[in-house]
């Protein structure tokens, strides 16, 4: 049974080729920060401001996420690079546009600002694995709708022990198949950590428009089958430390996503800014008392 659903998952592997040759390998730039509670105001404000100057002086691009289920006061700002040199242009691009805006030496007070606001600040490179993801879209285009129609997004991060990234990917790949194999709706991104990581770390990550999106899932065992999921649960017991499970909404307001994430849903994604309250009229002191009733 087993050599059969390893088989099948080969198989899936393969014939996927084609479909992940259109995407971009590429990796997610991710940089998660703390804020201190007394600051969250003061740190939208200026997430604020930065995401403004790059929108109007072609800066970087990135999402921004608040974490709703996991540790508190964290917001993670996730930008897709093709490379590592990449990563250092769109630097370039992020500090070109906040000089543009404010000035040199207004870019570094703003940072300076911001470094206010955060207990600490965690960079990571994570290297995109199609080849272990379910159901992931077929071409770029495809990606961005699907990313600009989430709201919401689940990751699990898991730690892998030294020497089992094989054993760990194979159940990975045994996951796919049977996944895609039953529901073509099921999505799950996966990636792997390249740098800014302890250890072996791959994350699997499932987006949803809304918070209910995650009520109904399926079950392994239903997936993969009794044998499959017997074979699953021995092998992750030998090959992995341990995972955290995180649950995170979208900021749109201190985000600066690429132009065909926006067009999948641009009422969210540059939602307006809020108008000032109109002040209250003053009472006139000039009126007079009313006569007091017989």
């Amino acid at each position: 049974m087993l050599r059969k659903v390893f088989v099948a998952a080969s198989l899936a592997m393969l014939m996927s080729v084609a479909g992940y040759a259109q995407m971009p390998e590429g990796y997610l730039d991710v940089t998660t920060v703390r804020v201190k509670p007394d600051k969250s105001a003061e740190f939208d404000a200026i997430g604020k401001k930065i995401a403004e100057a790059e929108r109007k002086n072609h800066g970087d691009n990135w999402t921004a996420m608040a974490t709703a289920y996991g540790a508190n006061n964290e917001v993670t700002f996730v930008s897709a690079r093709s490379s590592y040199a990449d990563a250092e242009k769109a630097s370039d691009a992020m500090m070109g546009a906040l000089n543009k805006a404010y000035g040199p030496g207004g870019a570094d007070k703003m940072f300076q600002e911001f470094n206010n606001t955060v207990v600490s600040v965690r960079s990571e490179f994570r290297r995109r694995r199609w080849d272990l993801s379910v159901n992931a879209p077929a071409d770029p285009a495809a990606y961005a709708k699907f990313v600009g129609e989430t709201r919401w997004l689940r990751t699990v991060r898991v730690h892998v022990r030294p020497g089992h990234s094989a054993d760990y990917e194979k159940q990975l790949l045994v996951i796919k198949a049977g996944a895609e194999k039953a529901d073509p709706s099921i999505v799950v991104f996966v990636s792997e950590g390249a740098a800014g990581q302890e250890g072996t770390v791959y994350y699997l990550t499932w987006l949803k428009p809304s918070l209910g999106g995650f009520d109904h899932g399926h079950m392994l065992k239903d997936l993969i089958g009794d044998d499959a999921h017997q074979d699953y649960l021995k092998v992750v017991g030998e090959c992995v430390q341990g995972s955290e499970t995180a649950i995170y909404r979208f900021a749109p307001d201190i985000s600066n996503p690429p132009a065909d994430v926006v067009a999948a849903s641009p009422e969210f994604w540059t939602p307006k800014p809020k108008a000032a309250p109109k002040p209250k009229p003053k009472a006139d002191a000039a009126k007079p008392a009313a006569a007091p009733q017989p």
